[in-house]
């Protein structure tokens, strides 16, 4: 199989809103892919349809080599899917939320006991089965959740913001877990609107409006959507020289970073040229994924987009 997760011009609207609109992805197995955008970009929804929840109003696509519209049951008994809800019962036990999922996933009789240890010793929860889960923290909640989610050992699982509500640290821990997951051999493709979190993806796809803007690795995003040169200047009453360096015929953009200033240039050949007007060294940086997602969004927003 070449691709866990296969779509060609996806489409889902509701009315005359369209949430989806022609979305066109390759996903290969063992990928962690990062489905990146601010709320209501349509992130949901497309997951929504990729589980086999939703069906899509035009397009095609596979999930495990299984077709989206004909074959949504198949789907659903070889994926996980963690929603931002976490969808978990708060009157049970640790043990008892993750029984309840095996038995919902058809998890065999005889391994349901190794695969409970399995799942409360990747969340964590050791020691803490009988444990209310009304009585855990976000964070603990969210590894339970995860575990309620892979207990039947999906060949693929679907996480819908997993993060939403839970410390850095947590976030932190969480995407350990993930990194583990997809070593082993798990397709995992997560949403999110946390640029630090897309850092840890293979993939990342950019959404806005429901349309794709760009997909690439984390590296080859930062290197080629940002279109230009990008430096760091340290300079006295930086704020005051924001606007004689923007009218510079090479400078694209300058921005403020704390202290410093960003300034985007056509080329590297204009350094030295930045480097005279400003009495500063322009010290090169590589983009954040924050910077890619803004130039995105302003091409997109661009008169001519």
């Amino acid at each position: 199989m070449e691709y866990a997760v296969s779509t060609r011009e996806l489409t889902r609207a509701f009315g005359s809103f369209v949430a989806v609109d022609r979305l066109t992805l390759n996903i290969r197995p063992g990928e962690i892919y990062g489905f990146v955008g601010p709320n209501g970009a349509g992130k949901s929804t497309a997951i929504r349809m990729l589980c086999g929840i939703l069906e899509p109003t035009s397009g095609t696509g596979t999930v495990l080599g299984y077709d989206l519209v004909r074959e949504t049951e198949e789907i659903k008994k070889r994926i996980g899917y963690m929603s931002q809800k976490f969808s978990l019962y708060e009157d049970l036990t640790v043990e008892e939320n993750l029984r309840f999922y095996a038995g919902l996933y058809s998890v065999p009789r005889r391994e349901l006991k190794e695969r409970v240890r399995e799942m409360v010793a990747m969340a964590g929860l050791t020691g803490r089965e009988q444990e209310l889960t009304a009585n855990l923290s976000g964070g603990w909640k969210q590894r339970l959740a995860l575990g309620c989610a892979i207990i039947s050992r999906p060949a693929m699982v679907f996480l819908d913001e997993p993060t939403s509500g839970v410390s850095p640290i947590s976030r932190r821990m969480f995407f350990g877990i993930i990194q583990r997951l997809a070593a082993a051999g798990t397709t995992v493709m997560v949403t999110t609107h946390f640029m630090d979190e897309a850092e840890y993806c293979d993939q990342i796809a950019f959404i806005s409006g429901g349309r794709l803007m760009a997909v690439d690795t984390p590296d080859n995003l930062k290197k080629n959507v940002i279109g230009g040169d990008l430096v760091e200047l340290e300079l006295p009453g930086a704020m005051d020289r924001i606007g004689e360096i923007e009218k510079l015929p090479y400078v694209k953009e300058c921005t403020v970073h704390g202290p410093l200033l960003h300034v985007l240039l056509e080329s590297p050949s204009h350094r030295a040229a930045l480097r005279e007007f400003t009495g500063a060294e322009p010290r090169p940086i590589l983009p954040s994924l924050e910077d890619v997602f803004i130039a995105l969004a302003r091409r997109k927003s661009a008169p001519d987009a």
